[in-house]
């Protein structure tokens, strides 16, 4: 399989102004259609840090695939630093320039000379037409490898993904396999507990098995290569069947599911309302958690001893969660009544302080997603879902 990297192109990305969704989807495509991606960078709209960027890229990477910088402006610098990169020169192609002025004539827009910077496009390059917007994009072979520039805005950057530069990848690379990765979430369990528990697993090759750390959450994800979609499903079936025999109920998810998603399911399958009663949490805190049979009520913090978890007289679960954060720790105190039943915990994170709100917030679910699915909703222990 080829390899490839990515490189994101805008000062106003590299600075934080916006969200850099580019990668995001560029690494999927690629992932989905068996092209190994090893590496991503950013960089900022200076012409000579692009061009030491591409050419680094250029002796690691069959494949590098580059987006924004591809405007008419000063600080559009992509297509010279391409130039530079591949030791060539950029030329002016009037077939490009004629379709662009007619783009502008179709949406009634002003067009300036600078835009014939747009139909500039370095020798050897092979043009791919830009029916959605204003700028060509173009792939460069250069010693057997391949620079393809695409533009920043994602509507014409996925658009020209999937009409041009995939079917071209496929082409060019014969590409046939696939790369398919699933995600498992698990919540209040440590990354050592669980490292500890499918550290085996964590060695093999195809499929592999890695772990990310969130406050409060771990990811395992499991990637498959093969050379079919039923193949990279099946290996990963496989897989995950081993880790959820080791992990049980302590797996809350699958890839974009999440914990308040996971508690309505719970909830909303039940006869009677289930509340939860938080303290000294933020009021963003919990916004998603609200649905069908589940109801949220903040209290004060200096309030919340009064609320008496023994006047829970109807059949309806009942949770408190409560919140302390300090400047050497954060502390949460979780109690659960359901009648016949009740249960306690406390738990304390010494972490940044800037994740101990998450973290908590992460464990106070857990806490209650477990009391639902072992002492309201057993039968949803063998849900793997």
């Amino acid at each position: 399989m080829p390899t490839a990297e990515l490189i994101a192109i805008g000062t106003e990305l590299l600075l934080g102004e916006i969200v850099d969704t580019n990668t995001k989807y560029l690494a999927r495509q690629l992932r989905d259609n068996g092209v190994n991606l090893y590496r991503s960078t950013t960089v900022g709209d200076n012409i000579q840090r692009i061009t030491s960027l591409m050419k680094e890229a250029l002796t690691r990477a069959d494949i590098v695939i580059t987006t924004g910088g591809l405007g008419p402006t000063v600080d559009d610098p992509t297509r010279e630093a391409a130039a530079l990169a591949c030791s060539t020169k950029n030329e002016f192609h009037p077939e490009l320039w004629e379709q662009i002025k007619q783009r502008f004539l179709k949406r009634a827009m002003n067009i300036s000379e600078n835009n014939r910077k747009q139909a500039m496009i370095p020798a050897g390059a092979v043009v791919i037409e830009n029916p959605v917007g204003t700028a060509p994009a173009f792939i460069m072979p250069h010693n057997g490898k391949v620079l393809i520039c695409l533009p920043g805005v994602p509507r014409e950057m996925e658009y020209l993904m999937q009409a041009s530069i995939i079917p071209w990848l496929k082409d060019h690379y014969a590409l046939s396999g696939i790369i398919k990765a699933r995600v498992l979430h698990i919540a209040a369990v440590s990354e050592s507990k669980i490292d500890e528990m499918i550290s085996d697993l964590e060695e093999m090759t195809n499929p592999t098995v890695g772990l990310l750390a969130h406050p409060g959450i771990v990811d395992i994800r499991i990637t498959a290569k093969a050379d079919s979609e039923e193949a990279a499903n099946e290996m990963i079936n496989s897989l995950e069947s081993i880790i959820r025999q080791r992990l049980g109920t302590d797996i809350y998810g699958v890839d974009d599911e999440t914990l308040p998603q996971i508690i309505q399911k719970l909830s909303a399958k039940g006869l009677h309302p289930i509340k939860v009663i938080l303290g000294g949490f933020s009021q963003d805190a919990f916004k998603n958690l609200e649905g069908k049979n589940l109801s949220v009520e903040r209290v004060e913090t200096q309030s919340f001893s009064q609320v008496k978890i023994s006047d829970n007289l109807l059949q309806t679960p009942m949770f408190t969660c409560l919140y302390t954060p300090s400047p050497e720790l954060s502390r949460i105190e979780l109690n659960f009544s359901y009648p016949d039943l009740t249960d306690s915990m406390t738990r304390e994170y010494m972490g940044a302080p800037g994740l101990r709100e998450e973290w908590a917030v992460n464990f106070c679910l857990s806490f209650i997603r477990h009391q639902l699915i072992s002492k309201v909703y057993p039968e949803e222990q063998n849900d793997p879902s």
